[in-house]
């Protein structure tokens, strides 16, 4: 017999060997069969696999991330099952799940696999499924691996085995497929219902420019066609609101072949928009006591080796510029924290002096690969509201809960009301990708925990997605059509101020090390303004937006009246445009929608005999007619108090 802790604390037992589905029989049927993996000691397994030692478990269904990764990555099995069966000699790269359904990388030889052949993979992989064929994980060794994915002639997973350690492999099989996987899966693929391939890419072999060009086939599944219907509308939604198109149609940011890829160029209107943002930052920054820094936008390769960041980024980095002095080599600036190490040596610091808060906008580059520039998500230049607090071990609870008062005064601020908080630790059983000793991390990692406690802020551990210096908190935050983004990260680091020998003198007169924490609310403007512009679908904040009214005179004959009226506006700090265009009132109401101004003023005869305006408010319609002066005290009344309230 086993012991089984739930977790509710309950203890079972049972006879070893007993599976995850077992499990959830003993429990209801009901369970069963909504059951989709299960967490075995913290690691996740396919209901289908034997328990032979006492364990703490965790069921997971639909609602769980982990029962959707399952179920997607078996989903991507089934893909590559039907590929196979319609494109005989295919192969195959990998085929994860990701954050909404999954893809496979694959290599279909002489046949082109395009958007119109979707259909006929989806019918194909329904008729796989309707067979309910079995999923089944096998161990064998690496050297047996090798030898049966040698065989089949598929250099891709032969790669991938000789990447791993020796020791046992694992290889799921469905029907005539087997793929070389960790899992976990579903017992059967008969539990995937409703199927939609949604589209074909291209993406290099390994994310590497200089390898081969594959096909990569994105799809998504749910166990109920509703939920499937219901997520192509959310779909068609997020099109809308794809902030590329809202940002070229509100001429907020643009790119430029010339200047070269992944490199945004801020237009007036998104400037400022930006700058009000971080303008927004800096008044809350002032009450918590920062202080602002500039640092350069290059730094010798030295600054970066010191620091470790060449050594684990500097094949994402661009290329080092070679000064005309032998030997001397600068990077374009990947991150701001070396820099801001230097500033804290400029001088020597005393226990009293800190907490030293440095905040910088600083801009930083990384040369991702073309094939994953996304608009203002992934690109090669952005600028982080960045900032490193240098503190006393004693200070690092404190200085973290303070930081988070930031961050949640932003989300307040911007209507970021759903978001979920990752505290992300090292992993234990690969310490090679981290830097510094286990002391500090076990101290660090504590110092969040505790912080997130004192917040009552329900945080999910993850091991393994820590910084390579430090344990962090990241934000993940849900927008208003429920999609999660990565916004507001803060990181406790113990192992830089030991690369670069900070000190401070302590009450005891003896020399310590100072506690770095970095942070940064927004994570990257560009990023930040991407997630925005999604989340508000342009129609931004009357703080923020950068076009807070627009005046429509009736006809040219009102035009005087319509910029007397702006220049009245513009004096009361109330940003305005007029429309003098030759349209009609009704075309320029309808394109003035479209953009997104907050408040229309219309002026005809009458408004001009009684020095009025009519307004209109976006997506509300008219709201009667008033004073420019009352109108403008009324803006500015509803900004001054959402200001004052931060």
């Amino acid at each position: 017999m086993i012991k089984i802790t739930f977790p509710d604390g309950s203890v079972r037992e049972f006879a070893k060997g007993i599976t995850g589905l077992q499990l959830a029989e003993s429990i209801s049927s009901r369970l069963a069969q909504e059951v989709l993996a299960i967490t075995v000691n913290e690691q996740i397994w396919d209901l289908s696999r034997p328990i032979e030692t006492d364990a703490a478990i965790k069921l997971h269904k639909w609602d769980d991330e982990e029962g959707k990764h399952a179920y997607w990555h078996s989903s991507a099995h089934l893909m590559a099952e039907a590929l196979q069966e319609l494109y005989p000699g295919i192969k195959f790269g990998i085929g994860p799940a990701i954050e909404n359904g999954f893809y496979y990388d694959v290599d279909p030889g002489s046949a082109v696999i395009k958007e119109g052949d979707l259909p006929t993979i989806e019918a194909k992989m329904v008729e796989l499924a309707v067979r309910k064929e079995a999923i089944v994980r096998t161990d064998i060794s690496k050297a047996d691996a090798l030898k049966k994915f040698e065989e089949k002639g598929d250099e891709y997973k032969v790669e991938l085995i000789n990447d791993l350690a020796d020791g046992t492999i694992t290889l799921y099989s469905q029907g005539n497929f087997t793929d070389l996987c960790r899992g976990p899966h579903l017992p059967n693929t008969g539990e995937i219902k409703a199927i939609k391939l949604l589209s074909v890419a291209g993406a290099y072999w390994r994310g590497d420019e200089k390898r081969k060009m594959l096909t990569r086939i994105y799809g998504i599944t749910f166990p109920k066609k509703k939920m499937l219907d219901e997520y192509l509308v959310l779909l068609e939604e997020a099109k809308k609101r794809d902030h590329r198109k809202i940002g070229k149609e509100l001429e907020l940011f643009m790119f430029s072949e010339m200047v070269g890829k992944g490199l945004p160029i801020w237009l007036p209107r998104g400037t400022a928009l930006r700058l009000r943002l971080e303008d927004f930052l800096k008044k809350i920054q002032r009450r918590f006591e920062y202080q602002q820094v500039m640092t350069p936008h290059i730094g010798n390769k030295n600054l970066y080796v010191t620091s470790g960041h060449y050594a684990k980024y500097g094949k994402d980095s661009f290329q080092p510029i070679h000064t005309p002095e032998e030997g001397e080599e600068y990077l374009l600036k990947p991150m701001n924290c070396p820099h801001h190490c230097e500033i804290y040596k400029f001088k020597p610091r005393s226990y009293k002096d800190l907490p030293i808060r440095l905040a910088e906008f600083g801009t930083v580059y990384r040369y991702e690969q073309s094939g994953e520039l996304h608009g203002l998500t992934r690109v090669r230049s952005f600028t982080q509201d960045d900032a490193h607090i240098f503190c006393r071990p004693d200070q690092v609870k404190d200085e973290f809960l303070k930081v988070m008062d930031i961050i949640f005064i932003i989300f307040n601020a911007l209507d970021f009301k759903n978001f979920e908080a990752q505290i992300s630790l090292r992993d234990p059983n690969n310490k090679e990708k981290y830097i510094g000793t286990d002391e500090n991390w076990g101290k660090a990692e504590q110092s969040i925990i505790e912080a997130c406690a004192e917040k009552g802020l329900k945080a999910k551990v993850v091991l393994g997605e820590a910084a390579f210096y430090g344990p962090k908190l990241d934000f993940m935050v849900r927008d208003a059509i429920g999609r999660k983004w990565q916004l507001g990260t803060i990181q406790v680091d113990y192992n830089l101020p030991e690369r670069f020998e900070l000190e401070y003198t302590g009450e005891d007169n003896q020399k310590h090390r100072p506690v770095m924490i970095h942070r940064a609310p927004f994570g990257s403007m560009e990023r930040f303004v991407a997630v925005l512009i999604e989340h508000t679908a342009g129609k931004f904040p009357l703080w923020l937006t950068p076009d807070q009214v627009v005046v429509l005179p009736i006809s040219e004959k009102f035009n005087d009246y319509a910029f007397q009226i702006a220049k009245e506006l513009n004096s009361k700090d109330v940003r305005v445009q007029v429309d003098d265009r030759n349209e009609k009132i009704g075309r320029k109401i309808r394109d003035n929608e479209l953009k997104r101004i907050p408040f229309m003023l219309i002026v005809g005869e009458k408004e001009a005999e009684n020095g009025e305006v009519a307004v209109r408010k976006q997506g509300e319609g008219d709201k009667g007619s008033m004073k420019v002066s009352d109108f403008a005290k009324m803006v500015n009344d509803e900004v001054d108090a959402l200001m004052n309230k931060y």
